[in-house]
């Protein structure tokens, strides 16, 4: 296993399955990181559906893989917009 390439630049990741007694709060901060560490235009689902099945397999119980399984799941649901856009307009 190669660390650090496009999906997981930094190989935080591939450490995060490494660190014996890892907790899910550890793992959504590394997750996060992660998040941010990924190049601009870069597919973040398509990016995180391939680190699920390259993980996810071996480890499905580990806390890493429930978080990007989670994280996952929130990109697919729909977001309410906020601010003038979300407010009804008048037809005056």
């Amino acid at each position: 296993m190669k660390k650090g390439d496009a999906q997981d630049p930094k190989g935080l990741i591939y450490e995060s399955y490494r660190i014996e007694g890892i907790t899910e709060p550890e793992c959504r901060t590394i997750f996060l990181d992660w998040a941010l560490s990924l190049p601009v235009g870069q597919d973040s689902r398509t990016a995180l559906e391939a680190l699920i099945a390259r993980y996810g397999g071996d480890a499905p119980d580990h806390p890493m893989t429930q978080v990007m399984r989670a994280g996952l799941e929130e990109m697919g649901k729909p977001r309410r917009r906020g601010g003038a856009r979300a407010r009804p307009r008048g037809e005056g």
